[in-house]
């Protein structure tokens, strides 16, 4: 598994999604309830970037429709969105935040 440096630890502010490309992907990476992860940035219903939306729980809210992501397994929660978003690995090593495309789910 191949992991890629998107950004320093100290970038993330808490509960504040912060969105990434990696390699033609586009990728939100959120620091909250003390873990970081890393989640298809595209809402799976709307086609919008979920890194715009709110965090709360472990939950990612889409802000145009308020469809919730478990940002652990990428399951929508609320709807309109009835299908997940892809969830990636995390690595921290030092203040570096890696971030593999390897899907977990």
């Amino acid at each position: 598994m191949t992991f890629v440096r998107v950004c320093g630890l100290g970038e993330l502010e808490e509960d504040t999604p912060k969105r990434v490309e990696l390699d033609g992907t586009p990728v939100s990476v959120v620091r909250t309830e003390g873990e970081v992860f890393a989640i298809y940035d595209i809402c799976s219903h709307a086609n919008v970037s979920l890194a715009e939306g709110e965090v709360d729980d472990c939950h990612i809210e889409c802000w145009l429709h308020g469809s919730r992501f478990d940002l652990r397994s990428g399951k929508p929660d609320a709807l309109p969105a009835t299908r997940p978003v892809p969830v990636y690995p995390v690595k921290i090593e030092g203040d570096d935040v890696l971030v593999s495309l390897t899907q977990e789910s």
